[in-house]
């Protein structure tokens, strides 16, 4: 499905991953998708939400918030390592060497799994994308898809900001309606 993803929507991708492991989270959720559109900071979801001065900063800040209250804190994957280093196996060993011998940063432990919202947002990209006559997916689709998942926390981030998904689905068509470039 990714191969069917505009080189912005690759990069917001990546980065709701980035953001996930930045914050201590084993998950990728809604709420990391959104700070990943923000992070892909030329796309158009970017743009859209800047207009409605949702910003990056504060949206992590919010994530947090919004998480912490849901009763999920950062664990920075400690169940995994635990469970690893009870076997005698130590992660920070592992990526010592890893980061030696490919670079800084080349080995993430444990690699955060989307949660099922995330994954039903991602699907929900493809019909986003496909009822708008697009044959790629890029980040207004993405956050279209967000849009789609009411149990999503993307949601309560958007709503700390007082966005109303109803209008910002209509600002993100409208982006969308404007012809695509070269």
């Amino acid at each position: 499905m990714f191969e069917f993803f505009t080189d912005q929507g690759k990069r917001a991708v990546a980065a709701a991953q980035d953001e996930a492991v930045a914050l201590g989270h084993d998950f990728i959720g809604t709420e990391h998708l959104l700070l990943g559109l923000l992070a892909a900071e030329d796309g158009t979801a970017a743009g859209v939400l800047r207009g409605r001065n949702v910003d990056l900063v504060r949206a992590r800040q919010e994530t947090v918030r919004v998480l912490e209250a849901s009763g999920i804190e950062a664990s920075g994957g400690r169940p995994a390592r635990d469970a690893l280093a009870s076997l005698g196996i130590d992660v920070a060993e592992i990526q010592r060497q890893a980061d030696s011998s490919f670079g800084p940063g080349a080995f993430q432990f444990p690699r955060p799994v989307y949660s099922p919202e995330a994954r039903t947002a991602l699907t929900n990209t493809l019909g986003e994308a496909r009822a708008l006559g697009r044959d790629t997916f890029g980040t207004e689709h993405i956050l279209l898809g967000l849009l789609t998942v009411p149990e999503g926390r993307a949601l309560d981030v958007l709503a700390a900001f007082q966005v109303d998904p109803v209008g910002l689905r209509e600002t993100v068509l409208a982006a969308s309606a404007a012809p695509e470039g070269p």
